[in-house]
């Protein structure tokens, strides 16, 4: 059985679901449903998300078995992320010491970073 289609094959558009069938029993049910987030995904990100569950999350065992690279296997999970309607890393909240944030503001205050790198920093994303 192949996946059902998610866009329009003449203009694009995202189709909606309007009847199941029971093969069964032949009942069918017409109405508007809801087709859920995962239609949104490629059949390769759909398969990386099956991937990443069998490997329980692990991505050293990902990389093993799809022979990719952390940072690839990272953006990819970052794409399936984006193509589900969220943006990685936004929830994490990062705490970082009054003293890193010293020294951040001390390094922008003598010139040694921008301040688009102190942003940066102050948001917590590594060097």
């Amino acid at each position: 059985m192949r996946p059902a289609p998610t866009r329009c094959p003449i203009c694009q558009s995202e189709l909606s679901v309007v009847r199941l069938h029971c093969s069964s029993c032949d009942t069918s049910i017409e109405g508007n449903f809801a087709s859920g987030q995962f239609a949104n995904l490629s059949p390769e990100q759909l398969d990386f998300v099956f991937t990443f569950v069998r490997c329980e999350g692990k991505i050293n065992r990902m990389e093993q078995e799809l022979g990719l690279s952390y940072p690839t296997i990272r953006n990819r999970l970052h794409e399936t992320i984006r193509a589900l309607g969220y943006e990685p890393g936004k929830d994490d909240s990062v705490e970082i010491t009054q003293e890193r944030r010293n020294g951040i503001l001390e390094d922008l205050s003598v010139g040694k970073i921008s301040a688009e790198e102190a942003t940066r920093l102050l948001r917590g994303e590594e060097e």
